[in-house]
């Protein structure tokens, strides 16, 4: 069983619509017992980091994400909360990535936010197993996560290379939206499901 953080903060229904059609068993749920009893756990995440991040914690959910054992994938949003800190209202993150959230520059050749499809680079985790390089995938954001030791696949844009995917211990984030690219985010849902 799969359980998806309900915090206000989340795509929670087109993950849950990713889920259901890979067939996985899945919670909406808020409550620390269940997510603690999780196979694995996805914090799911759209908007502005500071509001999610500061409504994780209105819930208590903190304490809970930082002591998972099992497999948690952040995406978005949910991963950039995963993080160091961001700029976006200077949110202060759960720092399990070692990496910070920076906006993307204004620049007329790069629009703001970075929305469409993208090529992933340098794909290295069992995330993101038998995705070749090169692969697409559908982002939304305008605040990306800085390269760290963490980044497992990285993306440019506007002539900046960001964090794509990163990987720490347990904890999985991508910047893209797996439940809405196609293929690709596909592959990497049922990869997380096997984990």
């Amino acid at each position: 069983m799969t359980a998806i953080i309900d915090y206000d903060a989340g795509n929670i229904r087109s993950v849950a619509n990713a889920l259901a059609r890979l067939g996985e068993a899945y919670v909406l749920t808020a409550d620390p017992a269940q997510i603690a009893a999780a196979d694995r756990v996805i914090l799911p995440g759209v908007g502005n980091a500071a509001v999610a991040v500061e409504k994780l914690r209105e819930r208590g959910l903190e304490p809970v994400v930082r002591r998972l054992r099992r497999p948690v994938l952040g995406i978005c949003v949910g991963m950039q909360i995963l993080c160091r800190d961001s700029e976006e209202g200077a949110a202060r993150g759960l720092g399990i990535f070692d990496a910070h959230v920076r906006r993307f520059p204004d620049d007329p050749d790069a629009k703001v936010p970075h929305m469409g499809w993208n090529r992933l680079a340098h794909c290295e985790s069992k995330l993101l197993q038998g995705l070749p390089q090169g692969s697409w995938a559908y982002f939304v954001h305008s605040y990306y996560a800085s390269a760290c030791p963490d980044t497992v696949a990285t993306c440019t844009h506007g002539g900046i290379r960001f964090s794509a995917a990163l990987h720490y211990e347990n904890f999985y984030g991508t910047q893209f939206h797996p439940e809405k690219s196609g293929d690709t985010g596909e592959q990497i849902l049922s990869n997380f499901l096997k984990l």
